[in-house]
């Protein structure tokens, strides 16, 4: 029995439960803001969202998946390396899903990829320049998206003050469905390529694939790519509504012409990134866009919950990386001791989320708390009208 091809299986699926993470959690970078203003009905919205997530399958290249791929050199990405990363980024996922956080998948992978890397060759362990494209990408990302959609705002009042459009009129949820659905085109595009790296780096280090002619694109079966757009698309499908609630309802109050303008200002952000095979945060571009088109639409933000998003996102990275740090550690103890341990700290980890996912938010509680269009008119001035003891704040 070859043991070693069965812990490459085994954690080429744990990168895929990784992706159905990253799917259901990120699925309100794109549907949060069609949800909040009834672009698209809720019980809709994640299936319309899962399915452009899958669609980008045949348009984009493998940019972003060398990148990340190549985070932490071949000779040190062993099963062990790749397992701990993986479960210190599926277990941040869990925690900041289940207190509502959109934090980054990006820079949980990133961050659980660099501190096992460090754990089992120390800085040698690491491609540094790798680490420094994804650093740029998701630093830059939240300022291009907030900007790209405050600048928007202006430009979308004009052309309402010319033609004489109010807020919801049908043409904004129109560009609202059609900005989402490039929205999750990009999120499928950048994201699906994140756990493509991931598996191309456990192929690469296990001697099951090789570099391409260029040196730099590890070359990924065809298989891989197909099982990481399918697993983010049925994570999207399945829904993190409690991140949905939070973009789309918590952040500020979107109207159809704000909605269409955070959407293309996180859709052209997540592009850009990922034509130059940056693995951005898809979900600080999609965060980021909705506070710039809140602000610049003069609806303002619920700035404690925007510093509650810049928290998770500083934390991310280091505490992905303290926990794939610790957790390479622990495969490391003799052989019996290592069985136990780790195989304590991922029953009790499965137990604590099987436990949170029972008392989950549902698309149902989410339509119930959305606003109608009469109610937005009497509330505009109150980011969050449907949170009592929130106050706004302009």
């Amino acid at each position: 029995m070859d043991w070693t091809l069965i812990t490459i299986a085994v954690l080429i699926g744990a990168a895929l439960i990784f992706d159905f993470t990253n799917g259901f959690h990120d699925a309100a970078n794109s549907v949060g803001t069609v949800v909040a203003t009834r672009a698209l009905p809720a019980k809709w919205a994640p299936a319309f969202s899962a399915f452009f997530n899958f669609v980008a399958l045949f348009v984009v290249g493998t940019a972003v998946a060398s990148t990340v791929g190549k985070t932490v050199k071949a000779e040190y990405a062993g099963e062990a390396v790749i397992f701990a990363a993986l479960f210190a980024a599926i277990a941040w996922n869990y925690i900041t899903w289940y207190i509502g956080m959109p934090s980054s998948s990006s820079h949980a992978i990133i961050g659980g990829l660099v501190g096992a890397g460090l754990a089992a060759g120390g800085m040698a362990a690491i491609s540094w320049s790798s680490v420094e494209k994804a650093a740029i990408g998701i630093v830059a990302s939240p300022f291009v998206a907030f900007t790209i959609a405050f600048i928007l705002m202006y430009l979308i009042f004009g052309i309402q003050k010319l033609f004489k459009m109010h807020d919801d009129h049908s043409g904004f949820k129109g560009v609202q469905l059609i900005s989402a659905a490039a929205l999750s085109f990009g999120h499928g595009a950048n994201d699906a390529q994140k756990t493509m790296g991931v598996i191309g780096a456990l192929l690469l280090g296990a001697g099951y694939t090789d570099f391409a002619a260029d040196g730099k694109t590890i070359v990924l079966p065809l298989w891989v790519e197909l099982a990481a757009y399918s697993a983010i698309a049925l994570g999207t499908l399945w829904g993190g509504w409690k991140i949905i609630e939070t973009v789309g309802l918590r952040i500020t109050t979107l109207h159809a012409n704000s909605g269409a303008a955070a959407n293309i200002g996180a859709s052209t952000a997540i592009f850009g990134a990922t034509a130059m095979g940056a693995p951005i945060s898809t979900t600080q571009a999609a965060a980021s866009s909705v506070v710039g088109a809140g602000v610049s639409s003069g609806k303002g933000a619920n700035w404690k919950v925007v510093g509650e998003m810049v928290l998770a996102w500083v934390l991310t990275i280091p505490f992905a990386a303290a926990i794939s740090f610790g957790m390479y550690w622990l495969t490391q103890l003799p052989t019996f001791g290592a069985w136990i341990a780790v195989g304590a700290v991922v029953i009790a980890f499965t137990i604590w989320v099987v436990k949170a996912m029972r008392s989950t938010v549902h698309a149902d509680d989410i339509i119930a708390e959305i606003p109608s269009e009469k109610e937005l008119g009497e509330f505009d001035q109150d980011p969050t009208p449907h949170l009592k003891g929130t106050p706004p704040v302009a």
